[in-house]
């Protein structure tokens, strides 16, 4: 599982630093202009990192997929939705947990028009996620002075929300088709049940601890419905020295040139 999925990390990043280097490239050879021309998009993409640790350790199915619109060349509305499966199993117990997830947020893309020419997209997403599901212990053992235990706790239908920040980038490898990847950094506002018997994990959002992380690479297909001219901030010219800052600059060096031409007094 970790050679496959670190394999996987490599191609990708390579891919994607590739990319950067011909935002850089084409940001070097492009001449100088006021403005350039954006084209707002809507996007559709799935998340490939679900699937491949599930094909390495098959424990955990996680399906997900966006939709996202611009607004203009720095925001974007964003749409997502899973399903999650996830079971786990030991000497002692077995657990499960599955349902669905939803979230909704913006994209903010800091990159200048000119590199980004809607093309190219570094920024942070910022989402809410709401998630329903069902999760249950099938089978437990507990062992202690009087003997052994076996039972089992019926399945429970819960829900819960939470928030999440997502930075990331991504690129247009081809025409209207993009690569990226994003960090999750995620922050739980309601498990769903009690705080001492949060679920172990929570479908869209991972462990069920208070804070959870994860990572997503993503394919995207990309279509174009508008174009819009954003002006391009120019650095401002230095002026020009005035005639008279040069003459008095003439002056002060001509005099220590002639003091350092004067030669020095002698005290016998």
């Amino acid at each position: 599982m970790s050679r496959t999925s670190l394999f996987i990390t490599n191609l990708l990043l390579f891919i994607l630093l590739s990319a950067a280097c011909s935002v850089v490239q084409g940001q070097n050879r492009r001449e100088i202009q006021d403005s350039v021309d954006i084209p707002l998009k809507i996007r559709a993409g799935i998340d490939v990192t679900g699937p491949a640790i599930w094909f390495a350790g098959k424990n955990i199915l996680n399906a997900e997929g966006y939709i996202s619109a611009d607004i203009n060349e720095k925001i974007a509305l964003f749409v997502g939705t899973g399903y999650s499966d996830y079971k786990y199993s030991q000497y002692n117990y077995e657990y499960f947990s599955r349902g669905f997830f939803f979230k909704a947020g913006v994209d903010l893309n800091i990159l200048q028009p000119e590199v980004s020419t809607g093309r190219y997209w570094a920024g942070v997403g910022i989402r809410y996620g709401l998630s329903s599901f069902t999760s249950g212990t099938p089978s437990f053992t507990h062992e202690n002075y009087w003997g052994i235990t076996s039972s089992s706790l019926e399945s429970d239908k819960s829900w819960g929300h939470y928030v999440e920040l997502s930075p990331g980038f991504r690129a247009e490898l081809f025409k209207n088709f993009s690569i990226g990847w994003s960090l999750s950094l995620r922050k739980l506002l309601y498990p769903g049940t009690r705080s001492d018997i949060r679920p172990l994990w929570f479908p869209g959002y991972g462990s069920g601890g208070s804070v959870s992380a994860g990572v997503c690479y993503y394919l995207s297909w990309n279509i174009p419905y508008k174009k819009i001219r954003v002006a391009i901030k120019q650095e401002e010219p230095e002026e020009p020295p005035d005639e008279e800052d040069i003459q008095n600059q003439g002056i002060n060096t001509n005099s220590q040139s002639l003091g350092g031409n004067r030669p020095a007094t002698r005290f016998r």
